[in-house]
């Protein structure tokens, strides 16, 4: 989890490699009104996210009744969110990839071809609350090379 340009999809795709899990990057599961809103560099708001934080939810309570591991790319900025998430999936682990606003924007800036601008990162900081102490997760500083953070993170997972 973590704001845009934090290495979700990298990161998550490496984890799933490692952890012979499957992974799916939650952007895929954003409705076409999300993606076209976020492109037009407006803001998704709690009623534009519900549904996709919905599915993501599911695909989790799936995946954890067939017992079959699954890493989600998701920015699960809010606690509301991360509960709505919980309420599926109960045994959830939020792994937040943090990093500070200037690590973030150039990472962005170097992106092509993606459907969120740059100019929506402060918005997303705005936005992101940190995890709190009865959520399971781990904090992640993303200034690490992917290996050795994917490394660092399987050694910390339960």
């Amino acid at each position: 989890m973590g704001v845009s340009g934090c290495g979700k999809s990298t990161v998550g795709s490496m984890l799933g490699e490692r952890l012979a899990a499957r992974f799916k990057d939650g952007d895929d599961l954003h409705p076409e009104a999300n993606k076209a809103k976020m492109s037009a560099g407006i803001p998704l708001d709690d009623e534009d996210r519900k549904p996709w934080l919905e599915e993501i939810g599911r695909a989790l309570r799936r995946s954890q009744d067939a017992g079959a591991p699954l890493i989600i790319a998701c920015s699960a900025l809010k606690r509301s969110y991360r509960d709505l998430l919980r309420h599926h999936a109960p045994d959830v682990v939020f792994i937040h990839l943090s990093g500070d606003r200037q690590t973030l924007l150039s990472r962005m800036n170097a992106r092509e071809n993606h459907f969120m601008p740059s100019s929506l990162l402060d918005s997303q900081l705005s936005t992101l609350e940190p995890l709190g102490v009865d959520e399971k997760h781990m904090l992640v500083d993303i200034r690490l090379a992917p290996d050795p953070l994917v490394e660092g993170i399987c050694s910390r997972l339960p």
